[in-house]
């Protein structure tokens, strides 16, 4: 990867930890900040040897969204003909595919916001398996507020998170959600109450589940994602399928073995990705 300029990125004993690290910018997020996330999560995709992903910021806010002065300068939305829309819906699906890219990440990702979450930061953190929060931290569907409808992925996934009713009322009127009413509606696990302590719980869930074998965590993501989205009957068979083409007696002789002896289980790590256009090269 290039040097990364929004964000710091390490890997220490499989956890990898990527830092938003623009506070005198509010993290806010431009065309840089989509191409080195963008790259990020596909170098982590690709090299196997991250089991889980813990994503924090700096500063005052997690991330105040998208930096709105990108509209009028790097991005044109040409609204004034028929092919300038069309060129909009292309242009929305290159931003919306960067953060499914957190969803279908081979291993999980665990947002720790403190402050504002706020507008294209609802979007991202939306995208990720657990999100943890310091009790100062809000939500905002900011878009509502500047005239436009929240269009790279609050309003398809918040609904999976939370009351549909939650979400329209927030959707509408661009109010602040506060830390203590998103733990009440399952959006936050926890509240901490400082960075450091929120860092921490990240941090410690993300040691536990790094501690599992990386294909079971693989899976259990897969099967998880997949139920949300199909029937109980869909999914049930999608779990045979899952479960017979990774099931693994070595792995579950060792997580039964390493806990009667009360150490640490060894496993194998996923294997690394090439893309099929890259062999040879």
């Amino acid at each position: 990867m290039n040097p990364l300029t929004c964000f710091t990125l390490s890997t220490t004993d499989h956890i990898a930890h990527l830092v938003l690290n623009r506070p005198e910018a509010m993290n806010t997020m431009h065309p840089t900040f989509w191409r080195e996330l963008d790259a990020v999560l596909t170098h982590l995709h690709k090299a196997g040897e991250a089991r889980v992903l813990v994503i924090s910021s700096t500063g005052k806010h997690f991330s105040a969204g998208m930096a709105l002065e990108t509209f009028s300068g790097a991005i044109a939305m040409d609204d004034q003909s028929p092919e300038g829309r069309a060129a909009i819906f292309d242009m929305l699906t290159e931003m919306q595919a960067t953060f499914t890219k957190l969803e279908t990440l081979r291993i999980p990702v665990i947002a720790a916001i403190q402050g504002g979450c706020i507008g294209g930061a609802v979007d991202m953190v939306t995208a990720c398996c657990i999100r943890y929060a310091t009790a100062d931290a809000f939500f905002c569907i900011q878009e509502i507020n500047i005239g436009m409808v929240a269009d790279v992925g609050t309003l398809q996934r918040l609904p999976k998170l939370v009351p549909l009713a939650v979400v329209k009322e927030l959707a509408y009127t661009g109010r602040r959600l506060s830390a203590t009413k998103a733990l009440g509606y399952g959006l936050v696990n926890e509240v901490f109450d400082s960075p450091e302590a929120l860092l921490a719980g990240a941090l410690l869930c993300a040691k536990e589940i790094a501690s599992k074998p990386p294909v079971a965590i693989w899976g259990t993501k897969q099967a998880i994602h997949y139920t949300r989205d199909h029937s109980v009957d869909d999914a049930l068979k999608q779990m045979g399928w899952l479960q017979g083409a990774i099931w693994s007696n070595q792995h579950v002789r060792e997580a039964v073995t390493a806990m009667k002896e009360k150490r640490a289980g060894q496993f194998a790590g996923l294997s690394p990705l090439q893309s099929f256009k890259e062999i040879g090269l």
